[in-house]
This record gives C-alpha cells, structure tokens and sequence, in this order.
C-alpha cells in the first residue's frame, strides 16, 4: 500500500510557490487572448457601418462576427512571403498523379449523369470541370481535413482586421461573405474554406460565388460546400461566362523546327495555327491539327530541354481561376489523361532547379556586366532579361531559348 506524505510547513510554502507561479503564468497567457479579443471587438464595432451600408442586417453581422478574434494561423499565413521554387514538373507530378487521376475518372462515372447535363447547360469539357475540381480539393477529400479548413467569415475578418496589402481583399470578400449567409445559402458554421476565403468544393471567393454560383440540384440553395452537382455547375457556368470556347480544347503539345526564333515563345504572341504550320511547328507523335484555325501562343516553360506546347483561347479562359500557366498547364492535362490520353511525349529536365530570387537577380547582375542587359535588376525574368539571355546564348554556340537555367547562372559566374 502506498505509503501517504503528511504535510510539512516546508511543503505547504512549496504548494503556495507553485499556485502562485502557476496564476501568474496564466495570467500571462490570457493576456494576448484578452488583447486580441478586445482588439477583435473593435474591428466588430468598427466595420459594423462599412457593413450596415452594404445591407447586412445587424443579426446576420452580429451572428457571423460577434464572439470574432483574429486567427493566428491566418495572420501567419498572411504574413509569410516563402518563396515558391518548387520546378514545374514536380508541381505536374503532384496536379496530375495516378492517384488524382483514378478519383477523377470515378468522379466522372459518379456523376456521369449530372455531368452530361452540366455540359449541355453551359458547353464546358466535363473532364475540365473534374479537373479543376480534382485540383481546387481534390473531389472534396481536403473539405474533410480540419487542419486545412477554416471558417470563411473568421478568415476574412482576420484578413481585413490585421490591415496591410490583404485588408481591402478582406474586406471586400467579408462583405460579399455575409451577403450570402443573409441570402440563406448557407450558415456561418457551414460556409468553410482555405485560409483566404476560397469556399467550397471548387473554391470560389465570395464574390466569385455571388456573381457565379448556380442551384442545379432544385434544392433553392446555391451550395457549392455539400453540393457536388452545385459546385460543378457553378465552375462550368463561371468558365462559360469567361469565354470557353465549345468544342475546342485548352492546346496541344508540338514539336518546334530546328532553328525557330525563340522570341516567338515570349508570351503574348499569337497567330492562327495556320501560320505556325507554315514555320514547321508541328503536333507530337505526327498528330494533325484541327481543321479550325484557332490563335495560339507558344509555351516552352523548360526552354529547349522541355516540351513545348501551342495554347488556345481555353487556356487563358482557364487562367481566370487560377492566372498562372503551371496551373492552367495542370488542368489542361489532367483533363486529357482522365480522357484517356497519355502523358507529354517530351521529358522535363528533372536535374534542374528554379532559380531563386537572389539567383536571378545575379543572373541579371552577371548579364549586365558582360554588356548584355541594361535593364533593371529585379530578379524579374520578363522579356528584357530573355532577350539578354539569348544574346549570351548565341555567343556561346548554344540554342538561343532564353531559358535561365543554373547552368547558366554557372557559366555567367565563370565568366564564360
């Protein structure tokens, strides 16, 4: 039997140390809980007009926002500038893995039926809404995650509170939040997202949503949060209004003439498919193009040592979810593979690395030097610094891509 300890006038000061230092510690700790909750009631009092103005009863506002603190997680979020280096194919590896491509072709035998009827309503690819579906949460797996998902109305509230670059964006997305809950399309505890505000199966921001989001199931609801079929319609209505083009797809992947001007890859450049023919750009694998003679524009995001590819008008329509060309890239060939096509015939330089912003600024540095650029040293590689590249290339004997490579960055630093 355990034996018991009596208490000593020495054990009883010990216990009252130990209470004592344990309050202080709490009080401690409850002091930036309490200071963030004030602070959090003074955004509350204080946005309250900006939002009364804007038509949000005083019971939607103060069931969305009156027990508000600020979420630290987004703060820190907000506030961290890393910087993304992650190479293209490995962000392809991940967008388009096997894994991601047998949900997605589940996905469309699941929902085959709705799907067929999304498509007749608003002429959008069905395999491209899955894949933007697949891509945005991954067919709603990551809805499920409590340690990605986040109260919409906190978030931005967070966003507009803490001030800085994001706080307009707060703002203007916690305006447009709370106009859907008074609709009654959902309630506060329902309407879930990322850390900054993208809700939903598919990710629309709340004015996204507002403008775009349809009720295709008949329930009266847009719910693009537990509806699969609302989500999927409100993406196919979004790209529909965006301009997709029916019928055509996102580009193609070719195979470029010995000798092409590389300044034709510079972006922003198009001509119809007929004039790129006529240089010698042809199909991958001695596939022919359409007959249609759509514009495009050249794509080599690795340079010389990567595939190429001819992009359409789909393709920027798709940017305007996501206006980046590696995404846009990404659900362009998902949406391929769930059809049944393969991967790109050209390989990616795998043993190479993005440079990193102090990289390109040396390569810019290093450029100048040599009399080759004379532009501004920013670390942004845009036309002025490709063109100097090329330059530098062409001295060299080698493919004049314009592609910044640490190769290169190594040759520069040699001097050579």
């Amino acid at each position: 039997m355990p034996t018991r300890t009596e208490p000593t006038p020495a054990n009883a000061f010990a216990r009252l140390a130990g209470i004592v230092v344990l309050g202080l510690a709490l009080v401690i700790l409850a002091i930036p809980a309490a200071m963030a909750d004030a602070a959090g009631q003074r955004f509350v009092a204080q946005f309250w007009p900006t939002a009364q103005k804007a038509g949000i009863s005083r019971q939607v506002y103060m069931n969305a926002l009156g027990n508000f603190t600020p979420d630290p997680d987004v703060l820190a979020k907000a506030s961290n500038q890393a910087e993304f280096v992650k190479p293209l194919w490995d962000y392809l590896d991940g967008a388009v893995s096997e894994k991601r491509m047998e949900n997605g072709k589940a996905a469309l035998r699941q929902y085959g039926r709705q799907l067929a009827s999304i498509e007749a309503a608003y002429g959008v690819d069905r395999s491209v809404v899955v894949a933007i579906w697949g891509m945005e949460s991954s067919y709603g797996a990551v809805l499920q995650n409590d340690k990605i998902v986040k109260g919409t109305i906190r978030s931005l509230a967070t966003l507009a509170y803490q001030g800085g670059s994001r706080a307009k964006y707060g703002r203007q997305q916690l305006i447009a939040a709370l106009k859907i809950l008074q609709r009654g399309d959902i309630g506060v505890r329902g309407m879930t997202g990322s850390w900054a505000g993208a809700m939903g199966h598919t990710q629309f921001i709340p004015t996204t949503y507002q403008a775009y989001a349809v009720d295709f199931d008949g329930d009266g609801r847009r719910d693009i949060w537990n509806s699969e079929v609302d989500a999927l319609a409100s993406t196919a209505n979004y790209l529909s209004k965006m301009g997709w083009r029916m019928g055509e797809t996102w580009g193609y992947e070719v195979v470029l003439p010995r000798g092409i001007d590389w300044r034709l890859a510079d972006g922003g450049k198009t001509a119809p498919l007929s004039a790129w023919r006529k240089i010698g750009v042809q199909r991958v694998a001695g596939r022919a193009f359409p007959a249609s003679d759509e514009a495009a524009r050249l794509y080599a995001p690795a340079g010389a040592n990567g595939p190429a590819f001819l992009l359409l008008p789909n393709f920027r329509v798709i940017k305007r979810y996501n206006n980046a060309d590696a995404y846009a890239l990404a659900v362009g060939h998902l949406a391929d593979r769930l059809k049944g096509s393969g991967e790109f015939v050209a390989g990616w330089p795998r043993g190479v690395r993005p440079l990193t912003s102090d990289e390109r600024v040396e390569v810019q540095s290093l450029l100048a030097r040599q009399g080759f650029y004379d532009g501004t040293i920013d670390g942004k590689l845009g036309a002025g610094t490709r063109q100097a590249i090329r330059s530098y290339q062409q001295r060299l004997g080698q493919i004049p891509d314009g592609y910044a490579s640490t190769g290169l960055l190594e040759q520069l630093r040699a001097g050579g």
